[in-house]
């Protein structure tokens, strides 16, 4: 054999030694703690044991999260028999787990002295091979939760779950990394979940497959469903943005808008560019600002724009942005730039968020406006006119607000209050005096604390605007600024009303039209696993409504065909229908049992009760432990009597003392319901759950929780009922029942009834598991 042929032989004999020795190094057993003959559920107890001390929202260690990453790839592997058999044979369990960098450089310095191309080793499905640019985007469930959504109220944001071995990720990635960089600098927000090691949080956002891209605004999650490409993507978050954030302005219109400052209470901004569409990053803009701002485009090439350039000078061909407050003659500030920034535009926003005399109109806008006092060097005045409305109060309005441009100070906030819609704040300040009654007023107040607390000083004539006026304001503005006791007089305020707040009806046409919008989208575009229920009533509705008209017209034809009855068997006959009628419409409300049958779950009837529930069934189940067993068998059972009569509701009881594990496991899905015990916490294993009811789907992998009452008040009296007697006898022959830590362990259970009325109604919270637990 020639020497570079067996040479070439050799080396394709070590290469899976090498690439064994370089894996090699990861070994799940050694990172979970567990043996090679270990079960499947000391496996998992290990797991679960491992993930609570290093999740990186319980563990603040700066390497948790990798950790945390090796301890799930390890049970990754350890839970699946094939990858298991796989990694015990061979040390590899058919993924790249744990090919560190560091070990991919020893390789690849091998591998060159044999000029072997690097494509030949890289694997691209690993996400330690990837590129990095995901990293500062990553999402955790509970981030997620605590702060993404809240700050979707103020950006939209674009969400990408992605996975390992994912062919259809690696394809969109030069795509989504283009996109994300762009509309990042544009404001908008960007987001990554990896489905691998965020399941819940993927399961939570409604992703049954890789890579799904959605997007999130105003806490309301929007899948995107078109090729992925640039254009699609940046419509996609356009069109995830309100169609009134911006008006189209032009010579017919803009003095209506401008003058809108008096309805609205706000500053009204115009950018003036020679795009024909608003640009993507003003609509942003005007999502962020749109408590505080109106946002009008005008578009300089069209033509009917002329008087409008013209009456600011506006220059055609640099972008310019105007900000009008009381005055439309002329803007209160500019900023001219050839290409507007993101930073540049919010610093000059953030400085001309309210108006120069603004409106107190709701008590948000108090509280920004006139912050508590913090310290004697972070104090903040605020001078406020109480006026009316209406002409007869142009004039002081007017002296007033030309006082205030006049001495704008950092200390100093001017604003002004209608008197009519904010009765209680003007009372609590003038304190009813005649001389004020049908005039205006001004008074210098400083807010103390949260409560309402006030100091504050009013002038004691009333405020006309004449120079006198204008005096003696001025000198209590100075003398303030030297000696803050001047506002000597304390009280009280209520909470100021919201003047602008839209009215019910319109908003319970905007949330039916979100529903509808909802409805609409998930028809056509969800997943059909989550549309079966849907479809299944559907369906089940119009078989009932077909099969009754069957009924009905071969009842009819059957009755043509008998003689007609006399006018007093007419009658007696409509009576007997209503009675029936009436009788099984309340036999419908009426249980069908006249006692309650509550199982205990066990793992012999677990899976029958639970894992194999038919569709649209739920099983409620009660925590208890031994010693609080009787009585609140019997609490339970008055509470959940009412409901016995729905076939699809089952009742079952779970002993504490035997499966605490198991419903702790469950407890860590409810978010902020029960904290996740920590194993150094002595007193975890103690913690009381006794009195719980969860109400398990076993088909749809939910449940919904209910906390016992713990407050000191004594729990409602139940009304008698004639049904009830059984289980009275009942309650009245136990021994404990009568005692008073009886009675406080049934007050565990007050409420439940109307607990159970939401759980039927469909209103309570949902808390999704990707699987039931083993009940050992």
């Amino acid at each position: 054999m020639e020497p570079g042929r067996a040479g070439c032989l050799l080396l394709l004999l070590l290469l899976p030694a090498l690439g064994a020795a370089a894996l090699g190094e990861f070994d799940p057993y050694r990172v979970l703690g567990v043996g090679r003959s270990s079960s499947q559920a000391d496996i998992k107890k290990a797991y679960k044991r491992l993930a609570r001390e290093w999740h990186p929202d319980k563990n603040k260690d700066p390497g948790a999260e990798d950790k945390f990453i090796q301890i799930s790839k390890a049970y990754e592997i350890l839970s699946n028999e094939e990858k298991r058999a796989n990694f015990d044979r061979y040390g590899d369990a058919g993924e790249s787990q744990g090919f560190s960098q560091q070990q991919h450089r020893q390789f690849h310095r091998f591998h060159d002295g044999f000029y072997f191309d690097e494509s030949f080793f890289h694997f691209p499905f690993n996400s330690e091979r990837r590129d990095t640019s995901d990293e500062k985007y990553l999402l955790h469930f509970s981030h997620y939760i605590n702060e993404i959504v809240p700050d979707s109220f103020k950006k939209p944001y674009l969400i990408k779950i992605t996975s390992d071995w994912c062919f259809s990720c690696i394809h969109i990635e030069p795509v989504w990394k283009e996109v994300a960089q762009e509309l990042e600098a544009l404001g908008a927000g960007i987001g990554v979940v990896h489905a691998g090691y965020e399941r819940r949080l993927a399961h939570h956002l409604g992703a049954h497959s890789t890579p799904t891209l959605l997007g999130l605004i105003n806490g309301k999650i929007t899948f995107f469903h078109n090729a992925v490409v640039r254009e699609n993507l940046r419509q996609f978050v356009e069109n995830l943005l309100p169609g009134n954030l911006v008006e189209k302005i032009t010579d017919k219109n803009y003095i209506r808008f401008l003058s809108d400052w008096r309805k609205d209470n706000k500053p009204h901004v115009l950018l003036f560019d020679h795009m024909p569409v608003v640009p993507l990053l003003y609509k942003l803009t005007a999502f962020a600002y749109r408590d505080y701002l109106s946002f009008g485009y005008v578009y300089v090439g069209l033509r009917g724009t002329e008087e409008l350039s013209s009456q600011y000078n506006i220059n055609v061909y640099t972008p310019t942005m105007m900000i009008f407050k009381e005055h439309i003659d002329r803007p209160a500030d500019v900023v001219q730039a050839r290409e507007m920034k993101k930073q540049l535009i919010d610093d000059f926003l953030s400085q001309n968020k309210f108006l120069m005399v603004a409106r107190l109109t709701s008590q948000r806008l108090f509280q920004e406006l006139c912050p508590v006092k913090k310290s004697h060097r972070q104090r903040k005045y605020c001078v406020v006119l109480l006026t009316g409305e209406g002409e007869k109060f142009a004039e002081a309005y007017e002296a007033f607000l030309t006082f205030a441009v006049a001495n704008t100070k950092d200390t100093l906030r001017f604003v002004h209050i209608y008197s009519d819609r904010q009765p209680e704040f003007a009372d609590a300040l003038l304190m009813d005096e005649e001389k004020y009654h049908g005039r205006s007023a001004v008074v210098i107040l400083e807010r103390r604390n949260n409560a309402g607390k006030i100091a504050y000083k009013a002038l004691e004539e009333p405020w006309q605007g004449s120079k006198e006026d204008n005096f003696i304001l001025l000198d209590l503005l100075d003398q303030l600024r030297t000696d803050p006791g001047l506002l000597s007089s304390e009280t009280v305020v209520a909470d100021l009303n919201d003047e602008l707040a839209p009215m019910f009806l319109i908003r319970w046409f905007y949330s039916t039209l979100d529903y509808v919008s909802d409805c609409w989208d998930s028809l056509f575009h969800s997943n059909w696993r989550e549309m079966m229920p849907l479809l299944s009533l559907l369906f089940s509705a119009l078989f009932i409504l077909f099969g009754t008209v069957i009924v009905q017209a071969f009842s009819d034809s059957s009755d043509t065909r008998d003689a007609p009855p006399s006018g007093k068997e007419e009658a007696t006959a409509k009576t007997e229908k209503n009675d029936a009628s009436f009788n099984k419409e309340s036999n419908s409300r009426i249980p069908k049992k006249g006692f309650v049958e509550v199982t205990e779950l066990t793992d012999i009837n677990y899976t029958s009760n639970l894992v194999r529930l038919r569709p649209g069934h739920m099983n409620v189940v009660l925590i208890l432990s031994n010693s609080t067993k009787t009585p609140l068998l019997q609490k339970f059972a008055l509470e959940v009597y009412t409901f016995t009569g729905s076939s699809s509701l089952h009742f079952s009881f779970l002993s504490l003392d035997k499966h605490r594990e198991w419903l702790e496991y469950l407890l860590e899905f409810a978010q902020d319901a029960a904290p996740i015990p920590n194993q150094y916490d002595k007193h975890f294993l103690e913690r009381d759950y006794t009195g719980y009811v969860l109400a398990l789907n076993g088909h749809k992998k939910y449940f919904c929780l209910f906390k016992p009452h713990r407050s000191g008040d004594e729990g409602g009296t139940l009304g008698s009922c004639e049904d009830y007697n059984a289980l009275q006898h009942a309650e009245a022959r136990g021994k404990s029942s009568s005692s008073p830590g009886s009675r406080s362990i049934k007050n565990k259970l007050h409420k439940l009834s109307f607990w159970m009325e939401r759980l039927l109604e469909g209103s309570l919270q949902r808390f999704y598991i990707p699987s039931w637990p083993t009940l050992d």
